[in-house]
């Protein structure tokens, strides 16, 4: 008899190998890019990725949309002030079935081989699971770019050179 955990956790399996990375795209509750504009020419700009989303990825889409943000707003380059990307992780476990007894006192003196879930031990697979999410505080500018600022970047260089990045994640999660 299947029990009815088991089929759970085989369709959690099978919809979890069909997830795709969190594409380019407002955000929709939960993932996605939002940004909240501070003063005229300064911007809080965020990227949330899911589990399938690589770092990477998601701190490319943070400077795609800080790019756009930037030529959208009529400038010409913005200057990342502050910048962080945090990781949220979360585990999963697989064949795991607590012992029947629990951990109460006396099984660990009269039975003491409850208290390791005997004969109930199993191997147990543990799943990893690591959501990025990047934010960024920019400042847009006009003019050209300084050249010495390492935290500056020209708005329409990264929409060239990052655009067709974003342009194969859009066909593929489609």
């Amino acid at each position: 008899m299947i029990r009815p955990t088991y089929m759970l956790t085989a369709a959690a399996l099978v919809l979890g190998a069909c997830a795709t990375s969190t594409p380019y795209a407002p955000m929709d509750g939960r993932y996605g890019y939002s940004e909240q504009r501070i003063e005229t020419d300064r911007f809080r700009v965020e990227f949330h990725g899911n589990s399938s989303t690589s770092r990477e990825t998601v701190e490319t889409y943070l400077l795609y949309r800080a790019a756009e943000l930037t030529v959208e707003n009529g400038f010409d380059y913005f200057l990342v002030v502050e910048r962080d990307t945090d990781v949220n992780k979360t585990y999963s476990t697989l064949g795991a079935r607590p012992a029947p007894f629990g951990p109460y006192p006396y099984a660990y003196s009269r039975f003491p081989y409850y208290a390791y879930g005997y004969p109930w031990a199993q191997d147990v697979t543990v799943h990893e699971r690591r959501r990025f999410e990047a934010q960024a505080y920019i400042v847009l500018r006009q003019g050209e770019k300084p050249e010495d600022d390492v935290m500056a970047f020209n708005a329409s260089d990264v929409l060239a050179n990052l655009g067709p990045q974003i342009l194969q994640s859009q066909q593929a999660a489609q």
